[in-house]
């Protein structure tokens, strides 16, 4: 989880890569609707959120394939990883907060080429974001190393 350019792809990926499971990216989820909408830079409201939220839920709930899941989202705000978790059947989700600062974000979004996601809407994605509270399953990583220590990182914690 965590904010556009944060590297849920990036880490993701490598993460299946190195624990022989399977990445899924959330944004092949997106209904049309949004991604029309956040190529024209307005970014997404709860309500834009709530389809897409739940067709990554029901990937989750009904993945047959290998194990881990990793998935990239960035299940902002808790109510949206409440959601996440909801109709899990007993499925052990966690989440895994890549986390930078704007500083960081900014630069990466600024080199991005062909993704939908606007940069200049990076400081809604931050205005949105809620860290991780007690009570919810995961952790954060801090992005500020390469992704091969991001990934060391995340496999020592689970």
């Amino acid at each position: 989880m965590g904010v556009c350019g944060c590297g849920k792809s990036t880490i993701g990926t490598l993460l299946a890569k190195k624990t022989r499971g399977i990445f899924k990216d959330g944004d092949i989820f997106h209904p049309k609707k949004n991604v029309q909408k956040m190529s024209s830079g307005i970014p997404l409201n709860d309500k834009d959120r709530e389809d897409w939220l739940n067709a990554i839920c029901k990937s989750i709930t009904s993945h047959t394939g290998t194990w881990p899941l990793f998935f990239g989202c960035s299940a902002l705000k808790r109510q949206y990883r409440e959601l996440l978790t909801s109709e899990t059947k007993g499925s052990d989700i966690h989440f895994i907060h890549l986390k930078g600062d704007r500083e960081i974000i900014s630069e990466r979004m600024q080199k991005r080429e062909g993704h939908f996601m606007k940069s200049q809407m990076i400081e809604s994605q931050f205005e949105d974001l809620e860290d991780l509270e007690k009570g919810e399953k995961g952790f954060s990583v801090l992005i500020n190393n390469s992704p091969e220590q991001i990934c060391a990182e995340i496999i020592a914690h689970i």
